[in-house]
């Protein structure tokens, strides 16, 4: 199982933009096979930051999800955006645990 995590910062002004750019990627990622999590969070104490998290089944659906439709349409949209910083790291884990 793999788990990325990371943030996309925008100009606070560009929210609004964004918005419907992350609802569409989250709404259609989340139907891909190998996606048991897809979200997108706005930070709230820092406008402009926001907060990416996806669990996938395994590399080979990460690998699929990168060459979806849906993520040509985001990042084109998104280099209309003036994207100011964008960091997102993996890992692989074996299981998750609720507490």
């Amino acid at each position: 199982m793999l788990l990325v995590i990371g943030t996309i910062r925008v100009a606070p002004e560009a929210v609004a933009r964004i918005r419907p750019v992350m609802d569409e990627l989250v709404r259609a990622t989340r139907l891909e096979d190998g996606c048991a999590e897809y979200s997108c969070a706005e930070d709230l104490l820092e406008p402009g930051l926001l907060h990416v998290k996806e669990i996938w089944r395994d590399r080979a659906a990460l690998e699929r999800h990168f060459q979806a439709p849906h993520i040509a349409r985001a990042g084109a949209a998104m280099a209309d955006l003036d994207i100011q910083g964008r960091e997102l790291r993996m890992c692989e884990v074996d299981s998750l645990t609720s507490f």
